[in-house]
């Protein structure tokens, strides 16, 4: 699992380690939320291949300098239906390909590809998606820089309830607040 997640954050040059980071992160959100050992571990690799799909969009897209076109932005959009297509066949763990599909849905309906609400969408997806979301802010990507822990803090807290589970960005911001030294981000290793 861990050399295709590898080959995904290879296609895309502003993720380098990306799946690796977001894997650590969603463990340790699932730990400190109370999951067993083996949800944990089952979270840890549904987040090293929840970005899988990007297989399926060109690098010209993924590695675009600036804001991205419709055209563009609908072709990424693609990625978490064609992450699942390519998990779904997998069944030692349970939830693998869902991970991949549910990862862009948003607390308050408003995200892709199904639009799903609340606790319509998978847990382990809204770990994930935090976990997610968390990394793309401390990390350098085409459009932007890394924002400081306390800029990242803040965007939880404005988006819990909104695009988060409250519940799991409360337990981000415990995890944020721990991380004194700033260690959880691009380049350190969690």
């Amino acid at each position: 699992m861990l050399a295709l997640s590898q080959a995904v954050d290879a296609k895309d040059h502003y993720t380098n380690g990306h799946s690796l980071r977001v894997a650590e992160y969603s463990r340790e959100i699932a730990k400190r939320a109370g999951k067993s050992q083996k949800e944990c571990e089952d979270i840890f690799c549904m987040g090293l291949l929840h970005d899988v799909g990007k297989i399926g969009v060109h690098e010209d897209i993924l590695n675009k300098q600036g804001k991205l076109t419709e055209e563009e932005f609908k072709a990424i959009k693609t990625h978490p239906v064609v992450g699942y297509e390519i998990l779904q066949t997998i069944t030692e763990i349970p939830g693998l390909s869902t991970g991949a599909r549910c990862h862009h849905e948003r607390w308050d309906g408003r995200g892709y590809p199904d639009g799903l609400m609340g606790i319509e969408i998978p847990e382990e997806a809204r770990i994930i998606c935090i976990a997610d979301c968390y990394d793309a802010m401390t990390s350098k990507r085409s459009y932007s820089n890394p924002k400081s822990q306390s800029e990242v803090r803040a965007e939880i807290e404005r988006c819990k309830g909104s695009q988060f589970d409250p519940d799991l960005a409360d337990v981000m911001i415990a995890i944020i607040d721990d991380d004194e030294s700033f260690t959880m981000r691009e380049g350190n290793t969690f």
